[in-house]
């Protein structure tokens, strides 16, 4: 009997013993500090300091901080040279400027500064960094990161937009190129806005693949992301843009997701993925029409983590992006954290 059990033993040591390689693989940095939360317009703006209380609540709630696979992080401050990396030197000293008066706009009337406005958005972008170098260096076992005040999608490089002073996205990109010489990296956007300010910047980059989904421009702010942008000159095809009209629900993103997914798997094949998970298309947001749950974004978040250890070696970064309904926020947030320490599936 013994002889009999022992091949069986074995094998299920190693199954075991696979398993727990598998939970060490997906050790996820989650990012939280009084840092981030300066990054806001006051309690009356939509973006405000309780997007981030309301993941963190809800983080707590569900004791994640203990489940053994998260490090929770401190946020980093990026500097003006860092910054340069993407955006243009007169735009960086004109936000530091109009952050020590705090009033006025930075964009056309979206975008009001605020006092600290400069340091504030210098955190977002440095605290992206950071989850960049967590997760390719891999210091602590890290593969995966959760910005959540991260994904500044709309500023461009030389003026805000939507929001967005800094954009940490183009800042990690270069990062990325520049550091540790990664050059296939693919963007996903969730939001339920399109995210221009990554889109139009790299317009032309044929080793930048982005695929977006996002609400039709027709209906909501900036207007942009029609299926018909795909890339221009060499880029042409690197591309994807997926509007969806108001009151899509989950069934409606999930099957618009699977074409990502054949994108990525067809076209992309990343060396880094960057995933915005914007939380502005669960049903509810005061400033949106689409209707998905939170379904969605662990959907994505799943298919992602799942291509990121067929493809990159695990190498997955989201950030949190939009989303103005506290609820919302925590639930969509916290999917995609959820999702990252599990197992691939």
């Amino acid at each position: 009997m013994g002889r009999q059990n022992g091949p069986i033993i074995l094998h299920n040591a190693y199954l075991l013993t696979r398993a727990l390689i598998i939970v060490v693989m997906c050790r996820t940095a989650v990012f939280f500090g009084e840092e981030l939360a300066r990054y806001g317009f006051g309690q009356s703006h939509p973006f405000n300091s309780d997007r981030l209380n309301a993941f963190w609540s809800k983080f707590k709630e569900l004791d994640l901080q203990n489940s053994g696979q998260i490090e929770v992080e401190h946020p980093e401050i990026a500097d003006a040279e860092t910054l340069h990396q993407f955006h243009d030197r007169t735009y960086i000293d004109f936000v530091r400027h109009a952050s020590k008066l705090g009033t006025g706009f930075l964009d056309f009337g979206d975008t009001p500064a605020f006092l600290g406005a400069f340091e504030a958005s210098s955190y977002v972008v440095g605290t992206s960094l950071r989850a960049l170098n967590l997760v390719i260096d891999r210091i602590d076992g890290i593969q995966h990161a959760f910005n959540p005040i991260g994904g500044l999608h709309h500023a461009r490089r030389g003026y805000a937009g939507g929001f967005c002073i800094f954009n940490d996205i183009g800042v990690v990109i270069m990062e990325a190129r520049k550091k540790y010489g990664i050059e296939r990296i693919l963007y996903v956007d969730i939001d339920a806005h399109h995210g221009d300010g990554v889109f139009y910047e790299f317009e032309n980059d044929p080793l930048l693949f982005i695929a977006d989904i996002h609400e039709d421009g027709h209906y909501l702010y900036p207007g942009t992301g029609s299926e018909n942008e795909t890339g221009i000159g060499n880029a042409k095809g690197t591309k994807l843009n997926l509007p969806l009209g108001p009151r899509s629900n989950d069934n409606d993103f999930i099957a618009t997701f699977r074409k990502v997914e054949s994108f990525i798997e067809n076209i992309a094949k990343p060396e880094l993925i960057i995933l915005q998970c914007g939380a502005d298309g669960i049903r509810g947001d005061p400033i949106t029409h689409l209707e998905y749950t939170s379904k969605a974004h662990r959907y994505a978040a799943d298919a992602l983590h799942r291509l990121s250890h067929i493809y990159c070696d695990g190498r997955i970064i989201a950030l949190g992006g939009g989303g103005y309904n506290q609820k919302n926020i925590a639930e969509g947030w916290i999917a995609v954290v959820s999702s990252f320490i599990k197992a691939p599936k």
